[in-house]
């Protein structure tokens, strides 16, 4: 078993890490005491994980939705199994359909790909659920319909985003008090949200690929332009599937197989593998340097080459061959910032969720809808938001990840999972566009390589790289930007908002489990 060490002596942690046998640690408090009571009640890790997972829909709307798509890493007593719920393009969609466009659309119906999180919710609980599948509607549905305050980071998210929208009926009948954004502490509530969960619940998640939910998301799809219909959506069925993997120190880290960008988080992992990165204090200027060029060189991998697997020309295997990553670590200098040439693909509306259970089960889990608030469809009567996925294609003719009819976009979402000599250690994530492999790699090396307890791997001052590879440090590692200039990298002043992201871990200990929450968001982590 993992054992952690004191080292308060690197930062002062701003929470205190949670022990606990049954836990759930997400960004929203609400949510995460949603799964708690799941727990309480008798209820395992995947009932905990999916009722918390839908009632994030309701009070964290900003970051994910019942439109969304979701992916998930179970752990019990058959194994490490991953779950896919990435949707595909509408069939109607093609090259020619978007040759009028310079780049993939980022928000309407054009954006819009089938959303998998409803599905993701029903083959979970029917794999390994234990409770009823309605029973894990329920706080989602009492906050929806009887409302709930806003909390800090939830209203500047609102808030930001509301503009952009406020012009479309189904957005401002949803999403606006007063015709404003809702503010801190206000109470905010979605009678029309509670209804399509209701009937998701009793449908058992038919109503929302093949029934009502689904005609009136064909109609207003077609009333605004776009191409999805309710055969894109009644074809939909996400899958398991294995996981990928890498060594790093003495965990094994996995993560699901494009086309999402999990594998660069693998790519990274097996080239500091390579540069001995446990040999540099912490928070050097030597190990983010490396750090970040090891980030810098999978992201180049990976957006050369992930796309669908159907039309990758490259396995996972072959893209994480050690040979490769050896040779790709060797090309990296001590001294010298390098700048590969790669496209970005950003999201900002994604929320992650972990949950383990007295019996050894637990789940690492994450939801999406790309950006602040998705595609800012909402359709009418229904408080359904869609997502805007297909912002991930590219429209370069022969990419492997171009626009094409049933196709799964390029993918930012990426819960993660470690394991320990083949034993079950931890669940993790850490939500934020194109940061989500950056936070992995910082959070992995705090706690593998210098004995950090969860909150602590949170707590710590990160290194963001941007869409231009410039690099933005937190305040705590200000001092750095000279070093770091000299080396070559362009310093980048911290202006946006969760540019760095927000986590969360549970890890097993000798007798139930540590978690921690990320200060960045609103979120707990809670036991019993």
């Amino acid at each position: 078993m993992f054992e952690q060490v004191d080292s308060s002596h690197i930062f002062s942690s701003r929470r205190s890490t949670v022990y606990a046998r049954q836990m759930v640690s997400t960004s929203q408090p609400l949510a995460a005491q949603a799964g708690l009571e799941i727990l309480q009640e008798g209820g395992n890790a995947v009932d905990a994980a999916v009722a918390t997972a839908i009632c994030l829909t309701v009070v964290e709307p900003t970051m994910n939705s019942i439109g969304g798509d979701a992916f998930a890493i179970v752990s019990d007593d058959s194994g490490v199994s991953g779950f896919n719920g990435c949707g595909r393009s509408p069939v109607a969609w093609s090259p020619d359909y978007f040759s009028g466009d310079d780049q993939m659309p980022e928000n309407g119906w054009n954006s819009v790909t089938v959303p998998g999180a409803v599905d993701t919710w029903v083959q979970l609980w029917e794999k390994f659920g234990s409770l009823s599948f309605d029973r894990l509607f329920k706080r989602a549905i009492e906050y929806a319909q009887d409302g709930y305050h806003i909390s800090p980071i939830l209203a500047q998210d609102w808030n930001r985003s509301f503009s952009a929208f406020a012009h479309h009926e189904g957005f401002s009948e949803t999403f606006a008090i007063d015709g404003r954004a809702p503010r801190l502490g206000e109470k905010f509530s979605c009678a029309q949200m509670a209804a399509s969960l209701r009937e998701i619940a009793a449908t058992n998640g038919d109503s929302f690929y093949r029934g009502s939910l689904a005609q009136k998301i064909a109609a207003d799809s077609k009333k605004h332009g776009g191409v999805m219909t309710v055969d894109d959506l009644a074809n939909h069925r996400g899958f398991w599937t294995d996981c990928i993997q890498n060594n790093y120190g003495d965990f094994t880290v996995h993560e699901i197989p494009p086309s999402g960008q999990g594998i660069v988080t693998l790519i990274a992992a097996g080239i500091l593998k390579h540069l001995s990165i446990d040999r540099y204090e912490m928070l050097s200027a030597d190990s983010i340097h490396l750090q970040i060029e090891a980030i810098k060189a999978g992201f180049f991998i990976a957006h050369q080459n992930i796309s669908d697997p159907k039309t990758m020309g490259i396995s996972s295997d072959e893209i994480l061959n050690d040979q490769v990553l050896q040779k790709c670590a060797g090309e990296i200098s001590i001294d010298q910032a390098q700048t590969p040439d790669i496209q970005f693909h950003r999201d900002k509306g994604t929320v992650y969720l972990a949950t383990a259970d007295a019996s050894g089960m637990m789940v690492s889990m994450i939801q999406s809808h790309y950006d602040n608030f998705g595609s800012g469809m909402v359709v009418p009567g229904t408080g359904i938001s869609m997502h805007n996925r297909g912002a991930g294609f590219v429209l370069e003719d022969g990419h492997p990840n171009q626009v094409a009819g049933n196709k799964q976009p390029f993918h930012t979402i990426i819960p993660a999972f470690a394991t320990q000599h083949g034993n079950p250690v931890m669940a993790f994530g850490v939500m934020g566009a194109h940061h989500q492999p950056q936070g992995q790699i910082q959070l992995l090396n705090a706690i593998i390589h210098h004995g950090c307890s969860p909150q602590q791997s949170l707590d710590a001052p990160r290194w963001h790289v941007h869409e231009d590879f410039a690099v933005t440090l937190e305040s705590d590692l200000a001092h750095l930007e000279a070093e770091l200039s000299r080396r070559g990298h362009e310093i980048r002043p911290h202006e946006k908002p969760g540019l760095f992201g927000g986590g969360q871990v549970i890890m097993r200990c000798e007798d139930g489990y540590a978690g921690g929450s990320d200060p960045r968001k609103d979120g707990q982590a809670v036991g019993f």
